[in-house]
């Protein structure tokens, strides 16, 4: 299910050609999906509500930007990979689901969508080639967060991202998180 997720955001990229920062919410727009943004609860971070083929993100307004974006490319996913299990989800954060050992269909539909999220806002080969240019010092807050805001994203979501494809050591992350 994930990698299945991973090749989705790779194809859409492909397709729509990209700049760094993804537009997400152009692309959400292209496949017919509306977002809007809307006071949540604060435990909640976005909803999708798909009705007749059309896709709805609600997405928490009083949430960091950066935050909304990773919210808006994960319910994306729910409605590319996943409205034919549910017309309805409602994601609570904060919501890490970065494991691949469970075997609950819910959490790996979660963990579909946070790998769908994190490839589609930062792409792989974007990241490699960047750190290929102009390496970082991951221990390095400012040069991280420089990164990040290029991205479009938090700090910490790059930190985990760059773990996760092996391009810093799995300590750093638990520095940061």
């Amino acid at each position: 299910m994930q990698r299945e997720a991973i090749d989705a955001a790779r194809r859409i990229l492909r397709e729509e050609g990209y700049g760094i920062p993804v537009d997400v919410e152009g692309i959400a727009r292209a496949r017919n999906v509306t977002v809007v943004r809307q006071e949540l609860d604060d435990s909640v971070s976005g909803v999708l509500v798909v009705k007749a083929g059309h896709g709805i993100i609600g997405v928490n307004d009083r949430h960091h930007p950066n935050r909304q974006r990773f919210t808006i490319a994960h319910e994306l996913a729910h409605y590319l990979l996943h409205q034919e299990c549910s017309d309805l989800f409602v994601d609570r954060s904060p919501v890490f689901f970065r494991d691949e050992t469970s075997s609950g269909g819910v959490k790996q539909q979660e963990i579909a969508a946070n790998a769908f999220a994190a490839e589609l806002l930062m792409p792989r080969e974007e990241l490699k080639e960047r750190l290929n240019e102009r390496p970082i010092d991951a221990l390095d807050d400012m040069s991280i967060r420089r990164l990040a805001a290029r991205f479009g994203v938090s700090a910490q979501a790059l930190t985990i991202r760059l773990t996760r494809l092996g391009l810093v050591p799995d300590w750093v992350s638990a520095e940061v998180g």
